[in-house]
């Protein structure tokens, strides 16, 4: 039987949010809304609403799924053996989303980390729009000199 939250999330995710944050699934390489997306914000949880990372951290891997250097706030990762090969997962700590997983082929220069992420567990938020969406304190990720 579903639990009463599943049920909620089912109704308020597309079919495709659902399946990747809540059973591990992955969007097809290239086919994410965030994959070639260079706007200035954050990225959230697409459950919570809890900041994830900056768009300041993000680059073109040329993977296939949003990739970025480091996250914004401490994620759970959890190893993961699923594909006959060790990665590490990465999860959101409120809502134990799954996001995606982190790589030890990043840019060097910028820790060495690559953060692969679906789309579809992320929502953006535009740094014009921080404030007003309660998210304020990260308006210090944007320099932007006296907008």
């Amino acid at each position: 039987m579903m639990h009463k939250d599943q049920a909620d999330l089912k109704e308020r995710l597309t079919k495709e949010q659902f399946e990747v944050t809540q059973n591990a699934a992955t969007e097809m390489p290239f086919s994410g809304e965030y994959d070639d997306f260079w706007q200035d914000g954050i990225f959230v949880d697409v459950v919570s609403g809890e900041p994830l990372f900056s768009s300041t951290d993000k680059y073109d891997a040329g993977c296939g799924w949003p990739s970025f250097t480091k996250p914004i706030v401490k994620l759970t990762e959890k190893r993961d053996t699923k594909l006959m090969q060790e990665r590490t997962e990465v999860r959101s700590k409120e809502a134990d989303s799954h996001l995606g997983h982190v790589f030890t082929d990043g840019p060097e220069d910028r820790g060495g980390l690559r953060y692969c992420i679906n789309s579809a567990a992320l929502r953006f938020i535009p740094v014009e729009q921080l404030t007003a969406a309660g998210y304020g304190d990260y308006l210090e990720l944007f320099d932007r000199g006296n907008e």
